[in-house]
């Protein structure tokens, strides 16, 4: 995969009732082979608690749902019902209680992964919540 491909381009997140909806655009398509990973970042001002939602893919396909609480070591993971995405864009249902305990100042960030390396990271979000 080249850097020129599948690019975040614009993230944001909304709160439906008990989901946090997070819509991740990408420049190019979800790549057809290989790992790709995109997700949020949640974090207390300081960082001192922080969680990591992401969704995984594997030669164009999603095989992983989950969140990670970095406070308390433990994942989660959700059942693939809860991801849907076309070509260039891919949007996660989380519940919302996976980003429970962090306040209204929060820290929110974007991230993807290629073939298990860092991709992007900081890409900012935008919060309706």
């Amino acid at each position: 995969m080249s850097t020129q491909d599948a690019l975040l381009k614009q993230v944001s997140i909304k709160a439906e009732d008990s989901i946090l909806v997070a819509t991740f655009e990408v420049d190019g398509d979800i790549p057809g082979s290989g790992a790709y990973v995109v997700g949020l970042v949640a974090a207390s001002p300081d960082y001192s608690s922080q969680r990591r939602l992401g969704i995984e893919f594997m030669n164009g396909h999603p095989i992983a749902f989950y969140s990670f609480n970095h406070e308390q070591s433990t994942e989660e993971n959700y059942d693939l019902s809860g991801v849907t995405h076309s070509a260039n864009s891919i949007t996660g249902n989380f519940p919302l209680a996976a980003i429970n305990g962090l306040d209204k100042a929060h820290v929110m960030t974007a991230f993807s992964e290629a073939d298990g390396r860092e991709f992007q990271s900081g890409v900012p979000v935008e919060e309706s919540l």
